[in-house]
């Protein structure tokens, strides 16, 4: 292979320099999110609300090196250790009203080779599957590539550890093989699973994302479902035709446009469904929770829309909605959205809408 052709894994050419400045080490920083932060783990400023928030769930920390503990004591000595820690460095993750719900560390540091590992994650019941679990992640990738200029991003986990493995491939690590018996873990043989993200993979996996929420998979078809059928249910009378999301087939939507879901510890609150075109971006489906309604759940949905508009480069939101949903066409309008046209779709009219953002 000569130095001009293209590594066939990494897409670089071979042999090409590379900045050898070394990366900045993690530090005392707070990474600000829409639903929470990330901030360095204090063991008195954070301990009392991660055991309460972790006392009765022995099931995290079946493939940590540690854990669980007996009682505060046993936990309140293992934490006191970890803030004096260089490597791994440890962050807590804490929620808008400043309950500490979650730990992550950056940690395998080696600012010479500009690269460094996120583990050593615990995930409290309260904090999994929730729109802020996902934007931590967000937040301290952004902080390893944009901050503290590492060129490589780890992820590492136990073989048999499947939710860390998809969780990784959702947030847009690449699976890079398996290291048989590579460790010892507890008094069992770990093979261990490699995830990474490279700095040059970064900028499109930044726009692939919307700060506190999750892409949906092929898994979740079943939950967003049964979410349409609630959410939309009330249109139905007002309608007096089925509507449109209850008629669709969610494995193709799921497959052909962009799924995010907002998700909290009492389940699945919102659904975001996108479909990227040419000129515009369309909000093919916005739903919330009949639970939290005038609770500002779909404005942050709209506001997540128009998020990913900018991302994608494109100025123009454009959606449609059943003529005899006037609440729904007032609550746009009032959300910057012009009428466009009316549709004549033969059992039903459709109006359809038009805002211009900037980028």
């Amino acid at each position: 292979m000569s130095a001009s052709e293209p590594d066939p894994l990494s897409g670089r050419p071979v042999g090409v320099k590379v900045d050898v400045t070394p990366a900045r080490r993690p530090d005392a920083v707070v990474l600000e999110g829409r639903f929470g932060r990330v901030e360095k783990l204090d063991a008195a400023q954070h301990g009392a609300a991660l055991w309460q928030a972790l006392k009765d769930d022995n099931a995290t920390w079946a493939y940590l090196g540690y854990g669980p503990f007996a009682d505060n004591a046993a936990f309140a000595a293992w934490l006191a250790e970890r803030p004096k820690l260089e490597d791994p460095y440890s962050y807590a993750i804490v929620t808008r009203d400043g309950r500490a719900i979650g730990i992550a560390t950056l940690m395998e540091i080696r600012p010479a080779m500009r690269i460094i590992e996120v583990g050593n994650i615990v995930y409290a019941p309260a904090l999994q599957r929730t729109g802020l679990a996902t934007e931590a992640q967000y937040l301290l990738a952004r902080y390893v590539f944009e901050t503290l200029g590492n060129r490589r991003y780890e992820w590492k986990c136990n073989a048999f550890n499947a939710p860390s493995r998809r969780a990784a491939e959702r947030f847009g690590f690449t699976f890079e093989g398996f290291f048989r018996q590579h460790m010892i873990v507890k008094g069992r043989n770990r093979d261990t699973a490699w995830f990474s993200m490279l700095d040059t993979e970064w900028p499109m996996r930044n726009r692939g994302t919307l700060a506190g929420l999750r892409r949906a998979n092929a898994g979740d078809v079943d939950r967003v479902v049964a979410f349409q059928r609630a959410a939309y249910a009330k249109n139905r009378p007002l309608l007096g035709v089925e509507p449109l999301p209850l008629m669709a087939d969610y494995g193709k939507i799921l497959s052909d446009y962009e799924t995010w879901l907002y998700e909290s510890a009492d389940g699945l609150d919102g659904v975001l469904i996108l479909e990227p075109r040419n000129d515009d971006l369309l909000i093919w489906s916005i739903s919330t929770a009949p639970r939290l309604h005038g609770q500002g759940l779909g404005r942050r949905l709209l506001a997540a829309a128009e998020e990913r508009a900018r991302a994608l480069g494109l100025t123009v939101m454009r959606l449609y909605t059943g003529e005899p949903l006037k609440n729904n066409i007032a609550w746009y309008e009032r959300h910057g959205y012009a009428r466009e046209r009316v549709e004549d779709l033969g059992d039903r009219r459709a109006v359809h809408m038009m805002k211009r953002i900037g980028t």
